[in-house]
């Protein structure tokens, strides 16, 4: 079995009009010849991603999912633009090839770019890699260095320079998140008022402003098959913008699933940070400042709030299966995801230790039932 990520047959409901597409490649003189053989991307919790495999090119196509909530959230023009302007300041992002915003051709905004072949961490490194703890370790440092990297693009009298708008970002963000939570609650999750409150009573001032991708994970991240600890590819750059970067870091520590965690989080695992050799939550952290040579001493408001929003992300996913918008039963559970992420916000905050390890409890049992057989 290859250790490269081609993908997989699309999703009932998911389908796409290759044949329309086609035509408006040519018509952007794209280049391509034969029939394209379509694949998709496992996920689908955010933007829909295809392969378009022709005779001549190998493409990825990126769409809106279909009954978004968030539909600011899904801007496929902006996110074109911004992998556009960013790509000769940090090459390891895919070349953009065309961006479509006529909704006569299958319905929804799209872009097109070429597509970097390399193997794309996810739950499970492919067993095929044979790693060491010695190479699990330096797989993790470097995609954390292609993190402090991105941090260090020289934004200024760029295109990039518009993305954001610059000193007050944490406050904006912790607003802006608390107002989408309320948007998207359903009665089946808790309220977050603790957690909520305390954020926006912890609010520091920002860092420093740089550019920040915001939904940094191994799995989008694509790494050279011929020396595979090595990160050539950068994906899903649909939420970048300017802002702190404790904050991006904030946010990829929600994601960082350790061996010692529960089993709600074990079971909800994207990326193979559990395995030896990687860092913890705290040295990640130890390491990045270190690195960046930034200080706090408020970590947890970046690490409460990475949580939260998560929390916040997986809500409004929960929220289209909530309202019957999408079937897919890959979301049929995460409210109880979101309850895990409020005990462990919590806990963080040091509210209800004793009530929140209890329910901790009641919620693992009732995923374990949950659980296929």
């Amino acid at each position: 079995m290859s250790v490269i990520d081609v993908g997989g047959a699309v999703r009932a409901g998911e389908e796409l009009d290759i044949d329309s597409v086609t035509r408006w490649l040519h018509e952007q003189n794209v280049d391509v010849q034969g029939n394209a053989e379509v694949t998709q991307y496992s996920g689908g919790a955010s933007n829909w991603t295809y392969r378009l495999k022709y005779d001549n090119a190998d493409l990825i196509l990126r769409r809106p999912p279909k009954g978004t909530k968030a539909k600011s959230a899904h801007d496929m023009a902006r996110e074109f633009r911004v992998q556009k302007a960013l790509r000769p300041f940090y090459p390891v992002l895919p070349e953009m090839l065309a961006l479509c915003q006529d909704e006569s051709v299958i319905g929804v905004d799209f872009y097109v770019m070429k597509r970097i072949e390399g193997i794309i961490p996810r739950a499970k490194l492919p067993p095929e890699l044979q790693f060491e703890e010695a190479q699990v370790h330096q797989l993790c440092i470097n995609v954390l260095d292609k993190l402090i990297e991105l941090h260090q693009v020289p934004y200024q009298g760029t295109e990039l320079e518009t993305l954001g708008k610059g000193d007050g970002y944490c406050r904006r963000q912790v607003e802006g998140w608390d107002s989408r939570f309320e948007k998207a609650h359903t009665i089946n999750v808790p309220s977050f008022k603790y957690v909520r409150r305390w954020l926006l009573d912890h609010i520091p001032e920002d860092s420093k402003t740089c550019l920040i991708h915001n939904d940094w994970r191994f799995d989008n991240v694509i790494l050279d098959p011929q020396n595979p600890t090595q990160v050539i590819g950068v994906l899903d750059w649909e939420m970048a913008t300017l802002g702190d970067p404790l904050m991006d870091l904030g946010s990829a520590l929600a994601y960082w699933v350790e061996d010692t965690d529960n089993q709600i989080f074990k079971s909800t695992r994207r990326q193979p940070t559990h395995l030896k050799g990687m860092l913890t939550r705290k040295q990640v952290v130890d390491y990045y400042l270190e690195k960046t040579g930034l200080q706090t001493d408020n970590w947890a408001f970046y690490e409460v709030f990475g949580i939260f929003r998560l929390a916040v992300i997986a809500q409004q996913i929960y929220y289209r299966y909530y309202h019957k918008q999408t079937h897919n039963p890959a979301f049929k559970d995460f409210w109880i995801v979101i309850h895990a992420l409020h005990i462990r916000a919590l806990k963080l905050i040091g509210l209800q230790k004793i009530e929140a390890n209890e329910l901790a409890q009641k919620y693992i049992a009732k995923f374990k039932e949950l659980m296929p057989k």
